[in-house]
């Protein structure tokens, strides 16, 4: 049996990471990274990429950066195809661009409510439906979707982002049962709060965050590198054996 360090290790290995200018996908470049991995790091801010990819480097790492609007019908087809061009084969797509957009039911509009489908769960679609097809010819590959704890639970305000996230757990399980034939792992992250922009943004308020605290058991929202290093273990070769699988990271909300 080889060595843990071994059955962790990414070198060799190629991931694409969208959203990863900032917050959990800037977390996940670096741990990647930090394992062996060459990245793709897409997003819309090329400052950030830029600062990432500083960073990937001094890791002794390779780092394609790609900017793109996954928002639009093109933008993920287009991360793809420069992705492949530059590389030849992503080995590990890391889906982690998000958006949430937090409003009543009836305040919700339907530019908000398209605008978080297309982000949250076409843009993951369409760049696993890009990339899949070079995996399946290696016959490897790992598809890691970040959802949420929202995908499996109902909070107030969040009737776009939970049926987002609700769908690319549904996404996960689907992609699971027609790829794992081709030794394609797809599994997906459920994390609590992360105090990332997006979480401050949202959770910043003490008012708002403290009910939400004192029902988690753990009586704490999460940190990126919680995640990061979560993706880091199903994206290696340790994880073969997980697939479609929802991974709950959340300080034990779900479960009382």
């Amino acid at each position: 049996m080889a060595r843990w360090t071994d059955r962790f290790s990414l070198a060799g290995r190629t991931a694409l990471v969208t959203g990863a200018s900032r917050g959990i996908g800037a977390e996940v470049c670096r741990v990647l990274a930090d394992a062996g991995a060459d990245i793709v790091a897409v997003a819309r801010d090329r400052t950030g990429l830029d600062e990432i990819r500083t960073e990937i480097i001094a890791l002794g790492r390779d780092c394609v950066v790609i900017e793109a609007d996954l928002a639009t019908l093109e933008g993920p087809g287009e991360a793809a195809r420069q992705a492949l061009a530059a590389c030849g084969t992503i080995d590990i797509l890391v889906n982690n661009a998000g958006v949430a957009e937090i409003a009543p039911a009836l305040e919700l509009s339907a530019a908000q409510w398209d605008r978080t489908m297309a982000i949250n769960l076409r843009a993951p679609f369409l760049l696993a439906q890009a990339l899949a097809p070079a995996m399946m010819a290696q016959r490897w590959g790992k598809i890691v979707n970040i959802s949420s704890q929202t995908g499996v639970i109902a909070l107030d305000d969040h009737a776009a982002y939970a049926s987002s996230k609700g769908g690319l757990n549904a996404l996960t399980k689907s992609l699971c049962a027609e790829w794992a034939r081709h030794n394609i792992q797809v599994n997906a992250i459920c994390p609590t709060v992360i105090m990332t922009p997006m979480g401050q943004e949202v959770w910043g308020e003490e008012e708002k965050s403290r009910p939400f605290i004192k029902a988690t058991p753990l009586r704490r929202f999460g940190e990126p590198v919680e995640v990061a290093d979560l993706v880091l273990y199903l994206a290696s070769p340790a994880a073969e054996l997980v697939n479609g699988a929802i991974v709950m990271i959340e300080g034990g909300f779900t479960s009382v």
